[in-house]
C-alpha cells in the first residue's frame, strides 16, 4: 500500500506548486482532481482520474490505484479548509494520507482587502441550502462565504434581506489568483439588485464595524403573539431560567412543543447556531406570528411544523438533543413519553407546566416511570405604575421540570 499525496493548488496552476508539491506530482503515478484541475498539466505521462458529480466513484477508483501505485490528489487550496482532505483522512487513515497545503481562500480572499481573519466566521453553502446561514452572520461581524452556482451572490443577499440583515460591506471576489480575477464591492440592497453575470468561481466576504445585537431573553413586547392578555407567549424571565435548565450545545437539535409564537425555538436556536429547532404548533395564527418572528430576529434555523403532537412529532426527521413543551392541549403525557423515546442520550425534556392538574400529573408520571428530574417553582412579580408610583403585579407561578435521559 502507497501513500495518497494531497496537494493544493490554486487558479494560477502550476505557478503556485512548492517544489514538494510539483516533486509529488512527477513522482506519482495517478493524478486525480476537477477537470480544472487536470488542466493544468496537459502532458502528464500517467493516468488521470476525474472528480465530476460526486466524490464516490474517484474514491472508488484511488482505493483500487493506491496499492500498487503513488496516487496524488489535486484540491483547492488548504485541502482541509472545506475541501476534500477530510474525506480521504476518514476514509483511508492519516497514517496512508500527506498533505501539501497551499494558501487557502480565506488567506487569498483577506489578503485583497487588507482585514485579519483570525477572527472571521467560515461559512460554505456549497452544495448546501441557505438554511441556518442568518443565525451563523448573526453571531460574527466578518465572515467569508463559499457559494456554489445555485447559491449566488444575489440570491445570498435576497435571502438575508428577508431576514432583516441590514449595514453589511459585501466584497465578491471571482477567480482568486486567477487570469480572470475580479473583486467588487457591494452593500445587500445593491448586490441583491446586481446584473452581474458572476463566476462560479466566487466567494464572499462579509463584514460591518459591530455585530448584530443579542437575539436572547427579549421581553415578549418584542414578539408578534396572539391577543389578549400578551399573547401565548413564555416571559421572558421564565424563559432566561427554562433556556438556562435546557444546557444547550452550539449543534443541538431541539424540539419545541406548542410553540405558540416562537420566542423558545428562537432563542434556543440562537444558542444553537449549528443546530437547528423545530416549532410545533397546531394554530394557525400562532404559526404566521412564529414566521412573523422568525424573520424580524433574523433567525433561520427554524423548521415550523404545523400540526398536533404528539401525531405529528413522528413526521420529524431528526432526534432531539433537548425537548422543552410548553403546552400539550391535553395531550402532556403522550408527548412526554414519545418525546422521551426519541430524546438522545444524555438529552434533557423540559416541562413548564402552570395549572394544577398538569403540574400534578407529571410530577405522577415522572415518579411511576422512575425518571430522573428535578423541578422548580417561579413566582414572579413585574413593577408596573400606580399613579406616580409603582407597585408589584404577580405574573403567574411556573413549575419548570427538568428530565434527565442517561
Amino acid at each position: 500500500m502507497k501513500p495518497i499525496t494531497i496537494v493544493g493548488i490554486l487558479d494560477n496552476g502550476c505557478k503556485s506548486l512548492s517544489s514538494l508539491a510539483w516533486e509529488k506530482i512527477i513522482q506519482s503515478q495517478i493524478l486525480v482532481g476537477g477537470e480544472r484541475h487536470l488542466s493544468f498539466f496537459p502532458d502528464y505521462p500517467g493516468k488521470k482520474i476525474v472528480i465530476k458529480n460526486g466524490l464516490s466513484k474517484a474514491i472508488e477508483e484511488i482505493e483500487k490505484e493506491h496499492y500498487e501505485n503513488n496516487v496524488c490528489v489535486l484540491a483547492s487550496g488548504d485541502p482541509l479548509f472545506f475541501g476534500i482532505a477530510s474525506i480521504l483522512v476518514k476514509k483511508f487513515g492519516i497514517q496512508n494520507i500527506e498533505i501539501i497545503p497551499n494558501l487557502s481562500v480565506a488567506q487569498l480572499a483577506f489578503s485583497k482587502i487588507g482585514l485579519k481573519w483570525d477572527d472571521a466566521t467560515f461559512v460554505s453553502v456549497h452544495g448546501k441550502s441557505l438554511f441556518g446561514l442568518s443565525t451563523k452572520l448573526l453571531k460574527t461581524n466578518k465572515a467569508i462565504l463559499l457559494t456554489d452556482p445555485e447559491n449566488s451572490p444575489q440570491r445570498i443577499a435576497q435571502y438575508l434581506l428577508e431576514y432583516h440583515h441590514k449595514d453589511w460591506k459585501i466584497w465578491v471576489m471571482e477567480n482568486l489568483f486567477g487570469l480572470n480575477e475580479r473583486i467588487q464591492e457591494f452593500d445587500l440592497d445593491s448586490l441583491s439588485n446586481s446584473n452581474e453575470n458572476f463566476s462560479d468561481l466566487n466567494v464572499l466576504v462579509f463584514y460591518k464595524e459591530k455585530q448584530n445585537p443579542v437575539v436572547l431573553n427579549l421581553h415578549e413586547e418584542h414578539y408578534a403573539k396572539k391577543t389578549p392578555l400578551l399573547g401565548l407567549i413564555t416571559k421572558k424571565e421564565v424563559r432566561a431560567l427554562t433556556l438556562l435548565q435546557m444546557n444547550l450545545k452550539e449543534t443541538d437539535c431541539i424540539w419545541d412543543v406548542g410553540a405558540a409564537s416562537g420566542s423558545v425555538a428562537i432563542e434556543s436556536a440562537y444558542i444553537a447556531h449549528n443546530g437547528k429547532a423545530y416549532a410545533i404548533e397546531m394554530d394557525e395564527e400562532s404559526i404566521q406570528h412564529c414566521t412573523l418572528n422568525l424573520k424580524q430576529h433574523s433567525v433561520d434555523n427554524v423548521m415550523i411544523v404545523h400540526g398536533r403532537a404528539p401525531e405529528i412529532l413522528k413526521e420529524i426527521p431528526d432526534d432531539p438533543d433537548v425537548v422543552f413543551i410548553g403546552g400539550s392541549k391535553g395531550s402532556l403525557i403522550e408527548i412526554l413519553e414519545y418525546s422521551f423515546t426519541r430524546l438522545k442520550p444524555n438529552g434533557r425534556i423540559i416541562v413548564n407546566a402552570i395549572t394544577f392538574e398538569n403540574i400534578v400529573e407529571t410530577y405522577q408520571y415522572l415518579k411511576e416511570k422512575n425518571y430522573d428530574f428535578e423541578v422548580m417553582q417561579v413566582s414572579i412579580s413585574r413593577a408596573v405604575p400606580l399613579a406616580k408610583y409603582k407597585r408589584y403585579e404577580a405574573q403567574n407561578p411556573i413549575h419548570i421540570f427538568t428530565i434527565f435521559k442517561t
